[in-house]
């Protein structure tokens, strides 16, 4: 069976958003709506109510994620308002690995820009390449800027 990635997911809507919440709950923890709905302290009927609406009451936005361990409705708020979002890394080194990654993904980025102004490359393509770009070399900067006063690993690697 093939491992499922979370990390390049991208909710497209608010219901895709707590779908995907629910998903990655059920997924990674084995948690089920009705079990979702009581660690945000409301029925379960409220959370299919949400997800059929796409509206989710603000107070309530956290606690769902909390519940679900996953931040896509946050990340499709973020992305709707025309912001960037990045998880912030714990100030840790990176790994080769790590580097040929962006690497990667920075020519994957170019690459994807220089065929759309030949016209070649969809326009939603070519903005998703280069937002995964963005956020990866942001995480590196902001790794960078940590590094000479480490976190603790108290909150350790969300696998998104």
């Amino acid at each position: 069976m093939k491992r499922k990635r979370w990390k390049p997911v991208q909710p497209q809507t608010m219901q895709h958003a707590i779908r995907l919440c629910l998903d990655y709950a059920l997924h990674k923890h084995n948690r089920s709506v009705a079990r979702v709905a009581e660690l945000v302290g409301t029925s379960e009927w409220s959370v299919y109510k949400w997800m059929s609406e796409g509206s989710i009451p603000s107070v309530r936005i956290r606690p769902f994620e909390f519940a679900c361990d996953a931040t896509f409705v946050t990340q499709y708020i973020a992305t709707s308002a025309q912001k960037l979002v990045i998880d912030i890394p714990a100030g840790r080194a990176s790994s080769q690995d790590e580097l040929l990654d962006l690497q990667n993904r920075l020519n994957d980025a170019v690459s994807l820009l220089t065929r759309f102004y030949r016209s070649d490359a969809d326009t939603a393509e070519v903005l998703h390449g280069v937002t995964r770009a963005m956020e990866q070399l942001a995480g590196h900067r902001e790794n960078v800027r940590k590094h000479d006063a480490p976190e603790l690993a108290l909150f350790g690697g969300n696998d998104q």
